[in-house]
């Protein structure tokens, strides 16, 4: 048994007990880049790194604050976490529990009041200092949590005016800010990594308050961004998912709206990565010119993670987004004019206030001729501080009502995609293995998003196939979204 009084049989450089941390990630895939960072700080500052929570003397939770289900499975998360506290008389080593990530940051003070199973609730401003931090928790120092505030007003209103590194912005650190830091440690093996392009967002959807406690968007310089590229490569990664709150705004903030167009065929063209791929594509300012580098460019993956949210004009215009079928659609149009065989997914919500029969419509006659490979649905619901939640309780919809049309929804996009999974059926594709379980070898085809879009099952001569392979294959066979590839000769 370890305790907080007791060194470790490992000390560190500075003769300090060499101290155990384990990360627990929830939520999106920002989160993991985040706690990747985090892993490099704690690596960096003297921490051993365990994947196994039962094993480390500190638990970090990088918590999700997004949707009321997302906050629950959050605490969830930490009172598990705690219980190993609980335990350590009984062979555990968990000596302190602390709350990190989005809920952390939103909620502050309260969190900490409302949970004191954590030891400590830390926002975005203690991540430079993460690791002399967590040896204060673990030695039983008290931590004071912040007061949460508009992280939008940290910075000025103007994009070009404003100065990342005056703030701390998770998953964006440059490479020279934090000694023996080389940007982050990876968590996992997977042939696959999320990069941060940019954080926060400027747009002003009623139904979401990630801008409040993500604040206003700021781009990376493309030189971080290739320098991690790099790095990633040199780790055995594969892939790159780019990822960020609005990829379409990528470089506003620095003076060139369109540095997303040059940036990509720069990261294809880092040594030992083969597919690019980018998320998060705000429709209202998708350019063709973006389209066609995606859709065109050699390692780049003709993949379009574009956010609808709706189809119904008036409900877009409730939602302060743009748009309608017929926009919508032209772009769709435009992507597979480039690319008939391009992966399309989007996200929507349901039950929005005010949406009416008619708007309901409207939403799934374009769900049916778009022909997405993925559509999320979500029904909606309240989140403190959005304009949304503040609407005249005439336009509310009842909870049933909404269960019901999401419902309805999801059985048509569930008939959908299997329609498209089978259009696919004799396509050519090229799949990043990622797994063999129990013989069974499961990758990604270009049209499939990490861990949300579906998998591949390879068949045929697979004998040496490894994790981390690019294998041709023809599609034989689709089940759900699901598809199945028989290896080519």
């Amino acid at each position: 048994m370890s305790t907080a009084t007791e060194p470790s049989a490992e000390t560190d450089s500075t003769d300090q007990p060499l101290l155990s941390v384990a990360m627990v990630t929830l939520g999106c895939t920002r989160n993991e880049v985040d706690s990747e960072e985090l892993a490099g700080r704690l690596s960096a500052g003297g921490f051993r790194l365990v994947a196994d929570p039962d094993q480390a003397d500190t638990v970090v939770v990088n918590t999700c604050g997004f949707v009321e289900q997302a906050k629950k499975d959050s605490v969830d998360t930490l009172l598990e976490a705690a219980d190993l506290k609980a335990s350590a008389n009984n062979g555990g080593k968990a000596q302190a529990v602390v709350a990190v990530g989005c809920m952390a940051e939103r909620y502050g003070k309260d969190l900490a009041a409302e949970l004191p199973e954590a030891d400590a609730v830390l926002g975005f401003d203690d991540y430079p200092d993460i690791a002399s931090k967590l040896r204060a928790i673990v030695a039983g120092e008290a931590h004071h949590p912040h007061t949460p505030q508009d992280r939008r007003l940290l910075l000025p209103i103007s994009p070009v005016e404003r100065d990342a590194s005056e703030i701390s912005v998770p998953g964006m650190a440059s490479v020279d800010q934090v000694p023996g830091f080389a940007g982050r440690t990876r968590l996992d093996d997977a042939p696959w990594a999320p990069l941060k392009l940019a954080s926060g967002c400027d747009r002003r959807c009623t139904f979401c308050a990630i801008p409040q406690f993500r604040g206003s968007f700021v781009s990376r310089r493309p030189s971080d961004v290739l320098h991690e590229a790099q790095w990633l490569a040199g780790q055995g990664v594969k892939e790159l998912f780019l990822v960020s709150e609005n990829s379409t705004s990528y470089g506003k903030d620095l003076g060139d709206i369109r540095l997303l167009e040059t940036l990509l065929p720069e990261l294809a063209a880092v040594d030992g990565i083969e597919r690019v791929r980018v998320s998060y594509l705000q429709p209202a300012e998708t350019r063709p010119d973006l389209l066609k580098v995606i859709a065109t460019t050699p390692g780049v993956t003709p993949y379009f993670d574009l956010s609808f949210q709706h189809a119904s004009n008036a409900v877009l215009r409730r939602m302060k987004r743009f748009g309608d079928p017929e926009s919508f659609m032209g772009l769709l149009n435009q992507i597979r004019a480039y690319d008939p065989t391009a992966g399309v997914r989007s996200n929507v919500i349901v039950g929005f206030p005010g949406e009416t029969e008619e708007d309901l419509q409207i939403l799934t006659d374009f769900l049916v001729e778009a022909r997405m490979d993925v559509t999320g649905v979500f029904g909606y619901s309240d989140e403190e501080g959005t304009e949304a939640a503040d609407f005249d309780d005439a336009l509310k919809l009842d909870a049933d009502e909404i269960r019901a049309r999401v419902e309805h929804v999801n059985e048509l996009v569930e008939e959908l995609t299997a329609q498209r999974a089978e259009e696919r059926i004799g396509e050519q594709v090229v799949v990043l293995v990622e797994e063999i379980d129990d013989g069974e070898i499961l990758g990604r085809a270009a049209h499939q998003g990490p861990e949300v879009d579906g998998m591949t099952s390879l068949e045929g001569d697979v004998d040496g196939v490894r994790p981390g392979d690019l294998v041709h294959a023809t599609v034989i066979a689709a089940e759900g979204v699901d598809l199945v590839a028989e290896v080519s000769e």
